[in-house]
């Protein structure tokens, strides 16, 4: 099952009238989630597996918007607080370097459908405070900024749901 993802600052930079740093300001990621036959069958039956949740946090709650992003090193997941209660996802995550350069704290929201045992619905958004930056991912807004970051369920019809998720080159 693929599930779409992408990402935004939903503010934070200084305004500009240059078109192009505009562009650059107001662009919107793109990669893909990837779930397993198991990590499927756990959500149709109400659980929300530790693999599917660790991978969601290490490699897709990521600014992502200006390049490519370092990944979340399992100890720099300084808290994952999430629940799949009837259908609903929620939680909150910090997610924090050592040095404490770079972070994200959010709050997620989403839904999880399923009928004869396949999920029909996955929306889930990430929505905080994110602030530094990777080695390939320069000039974020100055401070903390706002980040959300969006999973939708693909449905196909985009030759890019085909793509591997960045996390998984390893």
């Amino acid at each position: 099952m693929v599930v779409r993802v992408q990402a935004k600052i939903l503010g934070g930079y200084p305004p500009t009238t240059d078109r192009w740093r505009k562009i650059f300001q107001d662009s919107l990621s793109r990669d893909n989630l990837w779930l397993t036959a198991a990590e499927q069958e756990a959500l149709v039956a109400g659980g929300l597996p530790a693999s599917l949740q660790q991978r969601l946090v290490r490699f897709h709650l990521i600014d992502n918007t200006r390049g490519e992003p370092q990944m979340w090193k399992p100890k720099e997941i300084t808290s994952v607080d999430l629940s799949l209660e009837q259908g609903l996802l929620s939680g909150t995550v910090h997610l924090e370097t050592a040095s404490g350069n770079c972070g994200y704290q959010a709050n997620l929201l989403g839904h999880i459908e399923h009928k004869d045992g396949k999920i029909t619905r996955f929306d889930l958004v990430s929505n905080g405070q994110f602030w530094g930056h990777c080695t390939y991912t320069p000039g974020p807004p100055a401070g903390k900024f706002p980040l959300a970051i969006s999973f939708t369920l693909a449905d196909g019809s985009d030759i890019a749901d085909g793509v591997p998720p960045k996390g998984s080159r390893g």
